[in-house]
């Protein structure tokens, strides 16, 4: 099928073609603008050699976009007058446009809507936290993953973004942080997660080259630490296990969502492919190899995957790999799209799986939902625009 790769098979179970790994772009599509961002140092140079500009630019360019955050030609005083918008122009050309930007939580959550060059939509969080800044990037514009309790996931997969697209997410939030435009004042942005529209995994290789150029110091990128990005997933095992030898200790997050797997083949439909078993040894052994704690993202909801029992299956789940603190449970109050018959789980049946969780000491949260004034669930507000 055009658009898919080799890189999928017929469900034995299912009678049906299984969702693919990864998404491969359709042949004669258009591609976003060349970036800064999607090249090496060198490769960055030799752009500008072959444009006739002198390549040595590259690194002062690199420089104002990663280490000053800016793209804006008059800015960079430090560049001949005259050649200054035609190195702009080769390397550093616009990949968004703001369409909408929503504030909550006091001005210290925003939301924006991007629209990129092919008017495809997609949606960034920058959360203030008193100890923190994170922003929440998306990697696809949408999704392919159809879980159906998720806004991107009901509206199918457009497109992978590229390394430079995922990146320019990142460089805008932290602009708005030191420039003072989020509750506050000015501040720094700290940490990145890859929660926001699509399933990263499937994007692997732009979202590990966007991962390089956050933790690679300016003019190579951003500098901020490798244990301050999250990348999540819903549980693509061999790009698990690929990750697993990038040597980059990123956090982990598996959207686990159901402890059996006949729930989980319904939550997360990529479970008939690789079992809830498969799935959580993939994230063992990502712990175990990378000694970095897992965080396991589970939605609440309400008397879907919420009973009492399931929580007892989940820690015996989880501990059946150790007790040496390789995880961690994230519990998600459900942000509901509207019309849906997915809905967040009661309090006191909340509070009942926390209890059963930590009783066999498994460590648990409950995520600090923010937004949900603003269609804080991924993909709503792309889907109203």
């Amino acid at each position: 099928m055009e658009g898919m790769s080799d890189d999928h098979t017929t469900d034995p179970q299912a009678g049906r073609t299984a969702l693919p790994l990864v998404f491969t772009e359709p042949r004669g599509r258009a591609k976003p603008p060349r970036h800064l961002a999607d090249l090496t140092g060198p490769e960055r140079k030799a752009a500008l050699e072959a444009a006739g500009l002198p390549g040595f630019r590259a690194t002062q360019l690199g420089h104002h976009y990663f280490g000053r955050l800016v793209a804006d030609a008059e800015q960079m005083t430090d560049l001949p007058a005259g050649s200054r918008g035609d190195l702009v122009a080769e390397l550093l050309p616009p990949l968004m446009t703001p369409v909408r930007t929503l504030e909550a939580d006091r001005g210290t959550t925003r939301k924006t809507l991007w629209r990129l060059f092919d008017n495809a939509l997609v949606e960034s969080v920058l959360m203030r936290y008193p100890d923190r800044a994170t922003v929440c990037v998306s990697s696809q514009a949408g999704c392919g993953m159809a879980c159906p309790f998720c806004a991107t996931g009901q509206g199918g997969l457009q497109r992978n973004m590229s390394t430079a697209e995922i990146v320019d997410q990142v460089v805008s939030a932290a602009r708005d942080m030191r420039s003072g435009d989020v509750a506050g004042g000015p501040g720094r942005l700290s940490n990145v997660v890859f929660m926001g529209m699509g399933e990263p995994l499937a994007n692997y290789k732009a979202v590990i080259g966007a991962v390089r150029r956050l933790v690679a110091p300016p003019p190579e990128g951003l500098g901020l630490s490798a244990r301050n990005v999250t990348v999540s997933t819903v549980g693509l095992v061999p790009r698990i296990r690929q990750l697993t030898e990038e040597g980059i200790p990123v956090t982990l997050a598996l959207s686990l969502h159901a402890p059996d797997d006949e729930l989980r083949n319904e939550l997360v439909p990529i479970n008939t492919r690789s079992s809830v078993a498969e799935t959580v040894e993939a994230a063992w052994d990502y712990a175990r190899t990378t000694k970095r704690r897992v965080s396991i993202e589970y939605a609440m909801m309400r008397g879907i995957n919420d009973q009492a029992w399931r929580a007892d299956l989940l820690a015996d789940v989880l501990r059946g790999y150790g007790d040496w603190g390789w995880v961690h449970v994230n519990l998600i109050p459900l942000n509901p799209t509207p019309g849906s018959k997915w809905t967040a789980s009661d309090p006191a049946d909340e509070r009942e799986f926390v209890r059963r969780l930590e009783a066999k000491g498994i460590p648990t949260t409950v995520r600090d939902t923010r937004g949900r004034e603003i269609d804080g669930a991924c993909g709503q507000l792309a889907a109203a625009e």
